[in-house]
């Protein structure tokens, strides 16, 4: 008996000691963080917004943090599995994404099987960029503003079709956000992927789309597209002439979408904090603030506890809109 309880004895002694030296470990790891490169998931493929800005961020945090930063595409499901390879990833600050108002805002609310929680299983570590998206018209379509547009779409219900980059992409839902608000009724026509959405609205086979500035800023500026509003929380230096949905009368659009980072839930603060300061230190570089300007984004310092609110009100914001549109996606 004796000898049995003195085993176990030493087993807790054993264990006591192994959790100390964990708890002194963990500080020292993080102070010495990062140690290695970085990988940054980005859950879009190569060349689009999230991809920019991704890049953008890397290089520059990457100077900061005195380490590289290593940008992984991984596309697919909206966004969903590269939030997922995040969200299963190590939580030791060397896997991190670009969270986006798709991973944590919309897919959320209408996927009916996403494989990752958008608060439980990631660690904000703050916003980077918001960057404005604008809904235009082909120049065909008789409205030169979105008045006139509300317009013919009332007095002809389902006679104007808007395209969007699939069935409960941010594209379809902030459309049917504003239908909702509006009290207009356009014609959803899906397609796989924003580029085939784009070029059938530019050449007349379908009526409207809304999509990031950065995309379509070359469009509306050629006379291709007609910009009717802009979703940002202020009129784009880009395209001066356009309203904000805001001013329009439509604040619950919302102010756009932005791109943020994340970590896995569980990675240390201390790790957090350094990946926190690091995007705050790219930000006072004048080169990463032209290059974003260039983008039509707008900078968005904040702390994790501040990012952790945006995202909390974009998901709160898209889940209204899904239940009440309806919208479902596999």
């Amino acid at each position: 008996m004796s000898r049995r309880f003195l085993g176990r004895s030493a087993r807790l002694a054993l264990a006591g000691i192994v959790s100390l030296a964990s708890a002194v470990a963990m500080p020292a790891r993080a102070a010495d963080y990062p140690a290695r490169p970085i990988k940054l998931v980005v859950p879009f493929a190569a060349g689009g917004s999230t991809d920019i800005v991704a890049r953008l961020i890397a290089e520059y945090a990457g100077r900061d943090l005195k380490q590289t930063i290593v940008v992984e595409n991984k596309a697919g499901a909206g966004g969903s599995l590269g939030m997922e390879q995040v969200a299963r990833a190590t939580p030791d600050g060397y896997t991190i994404g670009m969270a986006t108002m798709s991973t944590h805002g919309s897919n959320p609310a209408v996927y009916r099987r996403l494989n990752y929680d958008p608060v439980k299983d990631f660690a904000p570590i703050g916003n980077v960029l918001a960057v404005p998206s604008i809904f235009a018209i082909n120049p065909q379509v008789p409205a030169k503003n979105m008045a006139e547009f509300v317009a013919l779409a009332k007095g002809s219900p389902d006679k104007y079709s808007f395209a969007s980059p699939g069935v409960g992409s941010l594209g379809h839902v902030n459309i049917e956000n504003f239908m909702m608000l509006s009290g207009v009724k356009l014609l959803h026509v899906p397609y796989r992927g924003a580029g085939p959405a784009l070029n059938d609205v530019m050449g007349g086979q379908v009526d409207a789309i809304t999509d990031n500035l950065s995309s379509t800023l070359p469009q509306v500026q050629g006379g291709k597209l007609r910009a009717l509003a802009v979703l940002g929380a202020q009129r784009s230096p880009l395209l001066p002439d356009v309203p904000t949905y805001i001013e329009l009368g439509y604040p619950d659009m919302g102010t756009g979408g932005w791109f943020g980072l994340v970590a896995p839930a569980g990675t240390p603060a201390a790790v957090i904090e350094r990946l926190n300061k690091a995007v705050r230190a790219a930000m006072e570089d004048p080169e990463f603030r032209k290059k974003a300007e260039d983008v039509g984004g707008t900078l968005m310092p904040t702390t994790p506890q501040e990012f952790q609110a945006q995202i909390e009100q974009a998901l709160a914001r898209y889940a209204k809109v899904a239940k009440t549109a309806r919208i479902e996606a596999d």
